[in-house]
């Protein structure tokens, strides 16, 4: 079972992790790339590198046949699958395996048996783990409400329904049902009920081939929005002495029942005082990293050590916990428009040098919609929680990504909210009315428009070897004249002010000077400012009207619902446009008639593209 070369078979900051963890342990490694990724920055960090395919991932990044084939023709002993993509799938593992390979995970028999709910429950339940009350799908009592109605073949949400009220069950399951069938060809059903507000605790669990199997302490993920991790920490806060040792003696024990070999995840929800048994994640976690923060550990060279058959390297009570670690997951999604995803060019990537960043991205970076639109993570450590909160507001106050819109300033604005730092965010929070105010768009912050102001007024100083080249208000007669500056925001607001050149000597803020925009981060959002141009007579917020409908994100066209012509109402569907796994319905935005169509089925379109525009009625 030793192998020297490693294929990882994933993209960005994940394979980037893989093949540097490869260089540390002497291994070689080998990236692979679609069209999109053939300029990333991993794909030139590894020691050898294998075209797939197009950017479709179901033609590159999914196909198994042809990163087996990679595999074959770079000459790779193993495979580490990263997580996403086919780390999941136990017919990769197995095709692995029969090619004669080493596959860097749990065996396919292990993740078909814990890949599907129902096998997973029954094999929790006979570990004596904590599952939560289950009914018949048949025959659900009138007291049993709310409930969950899941598919037991299902994931990412799909076959999913929370049922209230009994007089919403049978319409609730019958559409759970016709959507499992339809995603994986099984309409079994599991009920069980519904525990509100709890939290997502995980424990991170080890096994090797000679059946030992340990712990490495448990996360908190439960700041996520529509079942999506946004913030992830190590270890758990609040937890009783008692409830911590249920959640990880009943993590080993289900590791053992079912022979897990490797890196895995057994995550639950906790309410009351009380863990219930969720399901368990077969591969490495994308929040493994706060692990590695409290432990010490490198848990993909233990990735390594276990696939090459030798045992763990430490014994349970050899594995100790210190300190506290908080992770964000930056992501190319607008927070204020329901998190739609983004595209575009990054201009520039600052990333916060006193923290642990996980990424791929650098400056003047195409970012797509065709896969996750996650583009790193940040992670920090401290002594305690608010030591660590501290540093993760200071790690983001010093983050800044220009030229995309990124979620980076309400990560910002959530870890430094009295909630985060009380516990009191839970797994339903950030989707329900508790959070409305931190999910409301922030009006331009003054102080970056003074810091965008100053670092123009310093771009407006030219520098020479005469006094007089010198652009900085110097007179023979009197003092200094001031240097004037006026910017229009993104909100349609005006900002003038007068600097001295000691004033701007220092804009004090990450930035960058773009034509006649200057872009300035702050508290982690970026935020856009242009010098007015006087021959237009004002500013002039961009030339749509009330009658256009534009792209919310950019994307692909999959449905026109209406031509030229047509009469619409208000509300009426004109069309659909998908992202990045997300669809999202164009409307119409009142009673009229559709005057222009600007798509057809099929298109790529970016961000505000004009699709319709409706005349009124």
């Amino acid at each position: 079972m030793t192998f020297s070369s490693v294929l990882v078979a994933n993209r960005g900051e994940i394979a980037r992790r893989v093949i540097l963890a490869c260089r540390e342990a002497g291994l070689r490694s080998i990236a692979v790339y679609s069209d999109a990724d053939a300029d990333a920055p991993y794909v030139q960090l590894a020691d050898d590198a294998v075209h797939l395919g197009p950017t479709a991932a179901n033609e590159s990044y999914l196909n198994i046949d042809r990163l087996l084939a990679a595999a074959k023709e770079s000459g790779a002993e193993a495979i580490h699958p990263g997580y996403g993509f086919l780390s999941e799938r136990a017919e990769f593992a197995r095709a692995v395996v029969g090619a004669g390979l080493v596959f860097i995970g749990p065996t396919a028999e292990v993740m078909d048996a814990m890949g599907r709910k129902d096998r997973a429950r029954a094999i929790a339940e006979k570990a004596g783990v904590p599952v939560t009350p289950q009914f018949d799908p048949t025959n659900v009592p009138a007291d049993a409400y709310p409930v969950l109605v899941k598919a037991a073949a299902g994931g990412g949400g799909k076959g999913m329904r929370i049922v209230e009220d009994a007089k919403d069950y049978a319409p609730a399951l019958e559409a759970a049902r016709r959507e499992a069938a339809s995603a994986f060809g099984d309409d079994t059903m599991l009920v069980e009920k519904y525990i509100e507000s709890g939290r997502h605790v995980e424990v991170q669990v080890f096994g090797d081939n000679a059946g030992n199997v340990v712990h490495l302490f448990e996360r908190d993920c439960s700041a996520q929005r529509r079942h999506q991790k946004v913030v992830e920490e190590a270890p758990a806060f609040g937890l009783s002495d008692d409830l911590r040792s249920t959640l990880h003696d009943s993590s080993v024990a289900l590791c053992k029942e079912v022979g897990y070999t490797g890196a895995g995840t057994v995550e639950f929800l906790v309410a009351g005082g009380e863990a219930y048994f969720l399901e368990m994640n077969t591969r490495l976690q994308v929040e493994h990293c706060v692990t590695e923060e409290i432990t010490g550990l490198d848990l993909v060279q233990w990735q390594f050590t276990v696939a090459a058959g030798q045992d763990l390297p430490l014994a349970q009570n050899e594995i100790t916990s210190t300190g506290h670690a908080i992770e964000v997951r930056v992501y190319a999604e607008d927070p204020y428009t329901g998190f739609l995803p983004q595209a575009g060019h990054v201009l520039d990537a600052a990333w916060p040098d006193a923290a642990r960043v996980e990424t791929d991205l650098e400056r003047n970076h195409d970012v797509s919609t065709a896969y996750d639109p996650m583009l790193g993570k940040v992670i920090v450590s401290g002594a305690d929680r608010g030591n660590a909160i501290a540093e993760m507001v200071a790690a983001l106050d010093n983050t800044g990504l220009f030229g995309i819109t990124t979620n980076t300033g309400f990560l910002r604005r959530l870890v430094a909210s009295d909630e985060f730092a009380a516990g009191e965010v839970h797994t339903g929070w950030l989707d329900s009315d508790a959070s409305a105010d931190l999910l409301e768009r922030p009006t331009v912050p003054e102080e970056a428009a003074v810091a965008a102001a100053k670092l123009r007024a310093r771009y407006m100083t030219l520098d020479g070897e005469a006094p007089f080249s010198v652009n900085d208000g110097w007179r023979s007669g009197g003092d200094p004249a001031p240097t004037l500056v006026e910017l229009d925001d993104e909100d349609g607001g005006r900002w003038s002010y007068a600097f001295q050149i000691e004033d701007y000597a220092d804009a004090g803020a990450l930035a960058i000077i773009e034509g006649d925009h200057v872009l300035i981060s702050w508290h982690g959002a970026v935020w856009t400012f242009e010098t007015p141009d006087p021959m237009r007579g004002g500013h002039q917020r961009g030339a749509s009207t009330e009658a256009d409908v534009v792209s919310p994100m950019p994307g692909t066209v999959l449905r026109i619902d209406v031509a030229e012509g047509d009469v619409v109402a208000l509300g009426d569907r004109l069309g659909v446009v998908e992202a990045m796994k997300m669809e999202l319905a164009l409307l119409a935005p009142y009673d009229g008639v559709v005057a222009h169509v600007g798509a057809a089925v099929g298109d790529q379109v970016p961000i505000k593209h004009l699709l319709f525009t409706v005349d009124p009625a």
